[in-house]
């Protein structure tokens, strides 16, 4: 699946965008995959409460299932303004 990385979290981990073999259940269970991948995932994804996760291009919640899923997209929350 492609894997998208957004603002900051793109800083961290280096690239924009990855595909990403997985078997990973939930959301969840992908982010543990790649915090175990190497120093720079943990960073990016050590506080996940300041994380916003989309679905297939819809907002979905961490505990999300993977099953059928093309795209994940991680991006910081937005601000309006």
């Amino acid at each position: 699946m492609d894997v998208l990385y957004f603002a900051w979290v793109r800083e961290r981990i280096g690239v924009p965008r990855e595909v990403v073999e997985t078997k990973a259940a939930t959301v969840m269970d992908l982010v543990e995959e790649l915090r175990e991948r190497e120093e720079r995932y943990g960073a990016a994804f050590a506080d996940i409460s300041a994380l916003r996760v989309a679905v297939d291009q819809q907002l979905s919640d961490f505990d999300a299932p993977l099953s059928g899923v093309r795209e994940i997209a991680f991006f910081p929350p937005m601000t309006g303004g």
